[in-house]
């Protein structure tokens, strides 16, 4: 009897400390029977499982997380197969909330939530458009030297590095444009982290107090710092 008084005591604090959280993520998986939903982030350059929740049968699917400010989640999805399936968002407190399938888990995500994750979402379509002219070239290119044609390859290859510059200078641009969003100095970090300092430099001192202060501006910082000392 008292094991079971301190069992049902344990899951109390459990559901308690999970309502309290800051961050909720309901997700509707459609055509998910069985398997089991990850909720991860990046602590200390791990990507750790804050959260996860087994399916079987149709399930509402909650997941919680402390989050001090706005930063990028990972939804995983592992259907018992070797298939491993990934949403990527950007949260704040509050409620996010995923709509998609299991078909095609990444493919169909329709997120609500955050404004930090509708100006990334923005830069995701923009972003995809690069992604896929870059795919385009590489293909052309394997075709032009299945062919023997080395100037076709010389001329795709100019197009494919002047299409990565351009890339670049997107992602510039689109953090300045963005420089009050927590968005601003992550894409710094993940997707031009090796340009050139003064294009780091420039977004970091355009960024406002209260994304400087954030966990992706003071990473930023630290970053910049870094490199400068490296240099000195």
């Amino acid at each position: 009897m008292k094991n079971i008084f301190y069992l049902f005591l344990l899951f109390s604090i459990i559901s308690c400390s999970k309502k309290e959280s800051d961050l909720i993520v309901k997700a509707n998986v459609k055509g998910l029977k069985k398997g089991t939903i990850y909720l991860k982030k990046i602590e200390d350059t791990m990507l750790v499982t804050v959260d996860s929740m087994v399916i079987s049968g149709n399930s509402e699917i909650e997941l919680y997380s402390d989050i001090e400010s706005p930063e990028v989640f990972y939804l995983y999805l592992d259907k018992n197969s070797a298939i491993k399936d990934r949403i990527t968002f950007f949260a704040d407190k509050g409620v996010t909330e995923i709509t998609t399938s299991v078909k095609n888990f990444a493919g169909d995500a329709i997120i609500k939530g955050s404004t930090q994750q509708e100006t990334f979402s923005d830069y995701q379509k923009m972003i995809t458009r690069f992604n896929q002219q870059n795919l385009d070239l590489i293909k052309e290119t394997f075709e032009a030297k299945k062919a023997g044609d080395s100037i076709k390859v010389d001329s795709i290859q100019k197009m494919y590095e002047k299409n990565i510059k351009r890339k670049y200078l997107f992602t510039v641009n689109f953090a300045l444009n963005n420089k009050n969003s927590e968005v601003a100095p992550y894409l710094a970090l993940s997707e031009i982290y090796n340009a050139k300092i003064n294009y780091l430099d420039t977004i970091n001192n355009s960024l406002s107090e209260k994304v400087k202060s954030s966990k992706y501006g003071k990473e930023l910082q630290k970053f910049i710092d870094n490199i400068k000392a490296t240099e000195n």
